[in-house]
């Protein structure tokens, strides 16, 4: 087996996008259904889901931290709000979905419920705003709502519903924005990566023909970019665009974007390459990929963005694992790592 995968193949939490995205084994495969399994009893895992209560919802248990001014008092503790960042059900849920985590898990109702209830609500109502003929929304919750409840086996009805907002609240150009400058007439990278993903698996799952023709149209916001280039004069649009990350949670950068390229079925695009030119650049001597920034706050507890999982550190010259199980599948599936197993 070739070293690199060995070395991927040490970190229980990838066994899945190292078994599926890397070796190509069918999702019903028994290596598949293991691999699921190794996901699931992965010490990270367990520390991703240690903050659940008796209840199955996520709370502020003895000698935690940071989270509490987000959540609210019930039966004497406090629980976090679903979108405490990186504690909250909605985050919990969308890292398992990508881990592969294995689907059908009831343990995971009740996040899913609060998470549901969360987009849901009358009371979120407030938070959707009609500017300029536009609807403005963080259409990235309903979108990772979604696609979370997809992959894991807990959609229902409700998961329809989130569909529906999505395909109501698109864009004239394709994608999503919450922009509340009435000025502002062009998707945003950030709220718009997310509802694609989810809407991608839905069709997939339902064959949905409306929703693929909402995929086409998403796309293109990316595609005529080159997935990190302004429109207006081709030059880079935002520094951390090309800047590795995992995980991304509601950011952008080029992985994540060429993930859902992939994902999509357009990594095959011509309009993709200077993307993958520029994530190839980043390979290290040894074959990986590092991490070059990250959005959790691994050492800072007591602020917004803790993360209890410290996901494989950061630096330019380090491998990161999680990086790099994501590149390696994206550069499988465009073609580029040829002979990998």
């Amino acid at each position: 087996m070739n070293p690199l995968i060995e070395q991927l193949n040490s970190e229980p939490a990838l066994a899945w996008k190292v078994t599926l995205n890397l070796l190509g084994k069918p999702d019903d495969s028994p290596e598949a259904r293991r691999a699921r399994d190794e996901v699931r009893d992965a010490p990270l895992v367990r520390i991703l889901l240690s903050e659940r209560g008796k209840d199955g919802t996520i709370v502020a248990l003895p000698g935690g931290h940071g989270g509490i001014r987000d959540g609210a008092a019930r039966d004497g503790k406090i629980h976090y709000d679903p979108y405490t960042k990186w504690r909250g059900a909605h985050w919990v849920l969308s890292l398992l979905a990508d881990l592969g985590y294995p689907p059908g898990d009831e343990s995971l109702r009740p996040m899913m419920e609060e998470t549901y209830n969360a987009w849901l609500s009358p009371q979120h109502g407030k938070y959707i705003r009609q500017i300029a003929g536009r609807t403005r929304r963080c259409a990235s919750q309903e979108g990772n709502a979604a696609w979370s409840s997809l992959r894991l086996g807990l959609a229902d009805w409700r998961t329809g519903e989130l569909v529906s907002r999505l395909l109501k609240w698109q864009w004239p150009d394709g994608g999503w924005n919450c922009d509340k400058n009435p000025t502002a007439d062009t998707s945003s990278f950030m709220e718009t990566l997310i509802p694609l993903r989810a809407l991608v698996l839905y069709a997939q799952v339902t064959g949905d023909l409306k929703v693929r023709d909402a995929v086409d149209r998403a796309v293109q916001i990316f595609l005529k970019r080159h997935l990190f280039k302004r429109l207006s004069d081709g030059k880079l649009m935002d520094r951390h665009f090309v800047r590795l990350h995992y995980p991304v949670y509601w950011h952008y950068d080029i992985l994540a974007g060429l993930k859902v390229m992939a994902e999509a079925g357009f990594i095959s695009d011509p309009r993709c390459k200077d993307a993958l030119d520029l994530l190839e650049s980043k390979r290290l001597p040894d074959g990986g990929f590092p991490a070059e920034e990250t959005y959790t706050h691994p050492s800072r507890p007591g602020v917004s963005g803790y993360s209890l999982v410290g996901w494989g550190g950061t630096g330019v010259k380090k491998m990161n694992p999680f990086v790099t199980a994501d590149a390696l599948y994206v550069l499988r599936v465009a073609g580029r790592l040829q002979g990998f197993h």
